[in-house]
């Protein structure tokens, strides 16, 4: 793995405790271009995890606050008429940035959640009939909170399926906890000052080098078989789509890369494979009613293809 990356992992894990894996995971999402769905219960460090991300990378960020009245204008930009100078100008959005945290993404019309889900899977944005490209670099992490349903607009599976994973956040260890706890109380802790350590000419180039890490054809099997797994068993109503195995595969290369190897194992799958899979697919009912959840569903289910040697 290159010192940049090692050192960027460092400091990451310094500054939010307790999500050493969670942290990985996003940064193995944006090394492959995939976005990411974060579900957590408020105040666990969603903000920070990926603000901070930015400032480590060197990156513009923006934050959206996703409310029933938003407009996709408010996302994407619009155009005004400048009366001064008797013409037209775009009026960029914030989804012109580098990395976007859109908040409580289910607390908006589906209509404006699109306007956000097309410039991730384009990444372009079409403002009046014009088409203006995103950045290279262009991360958009979201955040549901799972604890409240009122007023909410849950995504459709088709669409959470263009996200790369969803990762939990959950609350950290007693010890993680009270240090942060102690950090904050005693102004040990800049929620402000990030000391860059990439550039994103740098990254790119890194995430270009991820594309050539190998996949032998015994792991691209492994992939298969658990992607079509989830669709020949009678526990899951609906099974993964193609989409989920480019994931898993794209995912599993970065994970390789932050563990210092130039080739996939199917280790690099098992990690990647539950926070690739859980947002989409849908339990059978009578599993769900027999409690069991998506994330214990998709242990069985890779737990029972064959390792490849």
């Amino acid at each position: 793995m290159r010192t940049e990356l090692t050192s960027l992992l460092e400091q990451y894990e310094k500054r939010i405790l307790g999500q050493s894996v969670n942290l990985r995971l996003l940064l193995s999402a944006i090394l492959t271009g995939g976005h990411v769905l974060l579900e957590g219960v408020p105040g666990t460090g969603k903000t920070q995890m990926v603000r901070t991300l930015a400032g480590l990378l060197g990156g513009d960020f923006n934050r959206i606050q996703f409310t029933p009245d938003l407009l996709p204008s408010d996302i994407t930009g619009s155009m005004i008429y400048n009366m001064k100078e008797s013409s037209f100008q775009t009026l960029k959005g914030p989804i012109f940035t580098n990395i976007l945290l859109a908040d409580e993404i289910n607390r908006t019309p589906a209509k404006t959640q699109a306007a956000l889900l097309e410039a991730m899977e384009e990444t372009q944005v079409t403002i009046q009939g014009e088409t203006y490209l995103l950045p290279d670099v262009f991360f958009v992490v979201a955040t549901q909170n799972p604890i409240e349903f009122e007023g909410t607009y849950p995504l459709p599976e088709a669409q959470q399926d263009r996200f790369l994973f969803k990762l939990h956040v959950d609350f950290p260890s007693f010890e993680e906890e009270k240090n942060v706890l102690k950090q904050v109380i005693e102004n040990n802790f800049d929620k402000t000052l990030v000391s860059q350590i990439l550039d994103l000419d740098t990254f790119v180039a890194i995430r270009r080098e991820i594309e050539g890490i190998t996949i032998s054809d015994n792991v691209l099997d492994y992939i298969m078989k658990i992607v079509r797994k989830t669709r020949d068993t009678d526990m899951i109503r609906f099974g993964a789509s193609t989409r989920a195995g480019i994931s898993i595969g794209k995912a599993a290369q970065a994970w390789a890369c932050l563990s210092d190897r130039n080739y996939v194992t199917p280790d690099d799958i098992k990690m990647v494979a539950k926070p690739a899979l859980r947002h989409r697919i849908q339990l059978s009912p009578h599993v769900e009613l027999e409690g069991a959840t998506v994330d214990q569903i998709i242990e069985e289910l890779v737990g029972s293809v064959p390792v490849p040697r």
